[in-house]
């Protein structure tokens, strides 16, 4: 799986979860600053992640950008 289907698969999850239009998600997008993703918000999007990517996430702490979930998201994808 490549940087841009992971990218398009977290994109796509982002817009429904937080009603966002589609050029508001960028790599460099700031998930607290950006969309406004508290905790909850951001525990929601990795559980939604981990059962369409099929992988388990760890600490939420460490992502701080649409970036940051992305190599998470491809780390996990390519330990499997």
């Amino acid at each position: 799986m490549t940087d841009v289907e992971i990218f398009d698969k977290v994109k796509e999850i982002l817009i429904d979860q937080f009603d966002l239009e589609d050029d508001e998600v960028k790599l460099e997008t700031n998930m607290a600053e950006d969309i406004d993703a508290d905790s909850l918000d951001l525990f929601e999007v990795l559980n939604r992640v981990e059962d369409d990517f099929d992988i388990k996430l760890a600490v939420a702490e460490e992502i701080v950008t649409v970036q940051d979930l992305v190599n998470k998201i491809k780390e996990q994808v390519e330990a499997k």
